[in-house]
């Protein structure tokens, strides 16, 4: 399998010739989710979730599809009639050859007087990968790579590294890294590597991996 990091929470996972993409949200370069088979959505926030990246994608490829939970569903199942489906907390199905686990339902809380969204984290190849999107969910399942929520305004360093001893992954991916700046890298990456009890990885937007 290959993973290829693209900017903030998106990333594109390929495996016998097809291709799985996730969260090409705002954020995300313009071609994000250009090439894929399948696109998986975790939640309606417009850095994860981005109508034309979606829209980009699916007219380069009309066999795409996407996967997602209800609230987005709503907002673009006209655009794509027939393409999008809903999933939820439990849900398995497969997608581009991958096959997906849906676990979580809540977005972290960002602030007590912001009301919560839902939010889907999704499980690849029977925890090969995790993708938590905007939560901090442990799947009841082993995991081999996390990709980990490194810096965002709904969570903190601290909880950063508590998520990664609770999972317990073999390595952990940074994601959701738009917001860190280039001078404030190093301490996160020293203090996760350090404390976290994982390998700490971290890739460059379009850069890949072999997994």
């Amino acid at each position: 399998m290959k993973l290829t990091k693209m900017s903030h929470s998106c990333v594109r996972l390929e495996k016998d010739g097809q291709t799985l993409v996730l969260d090409p949200g705002a954020f995300s370069e313009q071609d994000a989710a250009l090439g894929a088979d399948a696109i998986l959505v975790t939640h309606e926030h417009p850095d994860h979730f981005n109508e034309e990246r979606l829209r980009t994608a699916l007219d380069a490829n009309p066999a795409a599809e996407i996967w997602t939970l209800k609230s987005v569903a709503e907002k673009i199942s006209t655009a794509f009639p027939g393409r999008v489906h809903t999933v939820g907390h439990g849900d398995t199905f497969t997608a581009a050859g991958f096959d997906i686990q849906v676990h979580g339902e809540l977005h972290a809380v960002i602030h007590p007087d912001i009301p919560r969204i839902t939010n889907v984290g999704y499980l690849v190849d029977g925890g090969r990968i995790f993708h938590p999107g905007d939560a901090l969910t442990v799947p009841d399942h082993a995991v081999e790579t996390l990709m980990l929520p490194v810096m965002a305004p709904w969570s903190k360093i601290s909880e950063v590294i508590d998520y990664v001893r609770e999972v317990k992954p073999q390595r952990a991916y940074d994601i959701h890294d738009a917001l860190l700046t280039d001078l404030a890298r190093p301490v996160y990456d020293n203090q996760i590597g350090a404390l976290g009890g994982a390998e700490h990885l971290r890739l460059q937007p379009r850069e890949s991996t072999a997994l």
